[in-house]
């Protein structure tokens, strides 16, 4: 049966929802734009008019092809080269999904999304349905296929394993900023000690090439070997100026919900710092610059105003 307009326009204000959930599931907007647009062609081979509740439909629909890709993901990342980390997204992408609490602003960072991981997906899908979109049990439990005392125990579960992991302390967009302008101060200073004083003691860098860009396939791991590997990063150099470019530049932004340093080179974003910052220090540094996970990044960079670029030598 063919939809009609009130059908299609039905979906398309579920479109905002359904693609925030598949990211924070899927780690990834293509992938999420994916399970959206495989979602609507169920939708559209469905015969609606008997389903009661479409909302909760798509969102069961949506949620087991989630379930389905994130089975087949980790075979897949299995053979990924080196570390595997989520695609970033910059401040205002609609994906970036309900922002209203501290939980849901939380569920979106990138700090969380890689700590979700490390969960099962069943452990995921519940997280995120209660956590970030509010679920009742009773519905997740007949999303899942769960009982209601089952759903709760997941998250409980799930919840427990987060926190364990999880260092972040929310703030604003002004501090943000300036913790920025003080990792690039002590970056660029061609000195290791000031860069340390902006550490945690157990900090580490992870970075994700994709194989397709540089990034060394472990993280370094504490205060003085991430310091260095940042000086390093940041000393101006002929090789550094060949593998990207003379016009790179870098700007202070937002990227799912914490600061972020983004480099662009002709208006292509190449490369998205996403920090992770506690009360002690800066705690990780998680480096997004596999060009496959930035198309998005690109297309947001190009429709935002973000500024001018910062000075930073190359």
């Amino acid at each position: 049966m063919a939809l009609t307009m009130s059908d299609v326009d039905r979906f398309e204000a579920a479109r905002p929802r359904l693609g925030a959930i598949a990211y924070r599931l899927l780690g990834s907007a293509s992938e999420a734009e994916d399970a959206v647009q495989e979602t609507f062609l169920r939708w559209q081979a469905a015969d609606v008019e008997r389903v009661e509740v479409p909302e909760a439909w798509l969102t069961k629909v949506l949620t087991n092809l989630c379930l389905n890709q994130l089975t087949s993901a980790r075979a897949r990342r299995e053979t990924y080269v080196g570390q595997w980390l989520p695609e970033p997204l910059i401040a205002g992408d609609p994906m970036l999904g309900p922002a209203d609490t501290a939980e849901q602003r939380e569920s979106v960072s990138y700090a969380v999304l890689a700590l979700l991981e490390r969960l099962s997906p069943n452990e995921r899908a519940v997280y995120v349905l209660r956590e970030a979109f509010d679920y009742p049990h009773r519905e997740i439990a007949a999303i899942l296929d769960l009982t209601e005392s089952g759903s709760q125990q997941i998250f409980h579960r799930a919840k427990k394993h987060v926190a364990d992991g999880r260092t972040r302390t929310e703030i604003d967009e002004a501090a943000a900023r300036r913790i920025i302008d003080e990792f690039l101060e002590a970056a660029t200073s061609g000195r290791t000690e000031p860069l340390v004083r902006l550490l945690t003691q157990d900090a580490v860098s992870v970075g994700d090439g994709g194989g397709k860009v540089p990034a060394r396939a472990t993280a370094f791991e504490g205060a003085l070997a991430v310091a260095k590997f940042m000086r390093g990063l940041f000393k101006p150099g002929k090789a550094k100026r060949a593998l990207i470019g003379e016009s790179a530049e870098m700007y202070a932004a937002t990227a799912n919900g914490g600061p972020a340093v983004v480099a662009v080179v002709d208006g292509r974003v190449i490369g998205v710092m996403c920090l992770e910052v506690t009360e002690e220090g800066i705690a990780a540094f998680r480096n997004q610059v596999n060009p496959d996970k930035l198309q998005r990044a690109t297309e947001r960079w190009a429709a935002a105003d973000h500024g001018e670029p910062l000075v930073v030598p190359f």
